[in-house]
């Protein structure tokens, strides 16, 4: 039986990683820093692994005979002092140093879709630097890169159920959002195939207006929406930039830069947006 050992496990793709991997018949090794944040996840594994991947001697001896490495860390929200540096590189290193050590035949790592476009970015900027140290490993290696997923389209729920939606520019951008559940599929089907990389989205691609049409119809609320200059986003970050620690701006950046850019990949799965916002709303009404 194939090992597969998966950081980041308790997140939001890590929890649809460890069921997908577990149907496809693999042991698998699920990493987590604590046990309230694994009881509160309902995180269940072969093999539960307590640690912290910003610290190597936590990762020592814990991939023991481990086939492949998942990797989905990485932080939006900076939290508990820790920075981009810290968790979306250095953690990373971490575990693809005990995986050399051991001798893990493939590492996956989760990354972001047109990275190459937004090295500015700080969160982007540590990713992108772990992505470079990966590809010259000795392990095979392939680097997955989501153009979203559901659940970061929820913030078009939240602004349609206060009754209007703002979007910067027209509208017109392209995204094809994933359900996790859909991109752990696909995620296991890549490693299978040992592809080097995939850039990979949902089954079907909107602009930003069409998605904020579908939160509306799941809310029940009139249609709203009201487009900003894209000079405003210049301007926004500036100031946030400027006025704010990296923490607090930091997620802001990322977003704010990838509502400007087409993120739109190659469709896989069969989950539907609209299903995912009238869930969520149902959800939120009980």
């Amino acid at each position: 039986m194939k090992r597969v050992f998966i950081a980041g496990a308790t997140g939001y793709l890590g929890r649809f990683l460890v069921n997908e991997f577990g149907a496809q018949g693999w042991e698998v090794h699920a990493l987590y820093r604590n046990t309230e944040q694994a009881v509160r996840s309902g995180l269940i594994a072969d093999k539960m692994v307590q640690g912290k991947a910003t610290e190597p001697k936590d990762l020592q001896g814990k991939m023991g005979g481990v086939d492949l490495v998942i990797s989905t860390l990485g932080i939006t929200r900076q939290k508990d002092g820790m920075t981009y540096q810290d968790v979306d590189y250095q953690a990373n290193i971490n575990l693809l140093r005990e995986a050399e050590y051991v001798g893990v035949k493939r590492f996956c790592y989760i990354h972001v879709l047109n990275a190459h476009k937004m090295k500015h970015v700080a969160l982007i900027a540590a990713k992108q630097a772990f992505a470079d140290e990966l590809q010259t490993s000795p392990i095979a290696s392939t680097i997955i890169s989501p153009s979203g997923y559901f659940s970061d389209m929820d913030d078009f729920l939240d602004m349609a159920k206060s009754g209007r939606i703002y979007l910067f520019g027209d509208g017109e951008k392209r995204l094809n959002p994933i359900h996790g559940s859909d991109l752990a599929t696909s995620i296991h089907n890549a490693v299978t195939n040992e592809l080097a990389d995939l850039q990979i989205g949902g089954p079907e691609t909107f602009t930003q207006n069409e998605i904020a049409r579908l939160a509306f119809e799941a809310t029940g609320k009139p249609i709203k929406i009201m487009h900003l200059p894209v000079s405003l986003v210049t301007i926004a970050q500036f100031f946030l930039k400027t006025f704010t620690s990296q923490s607090f701006y930091g997620p802001y950046q990322f977003f704010l830069t990838a509502l400007r850019l087409d993120m739109a990949a190659q469709e896989h799965g069969n989950r539907r947006l609209i299903d995912h916002f009238t869930n969520q709303q149902n959800e939120r009404r009980v």
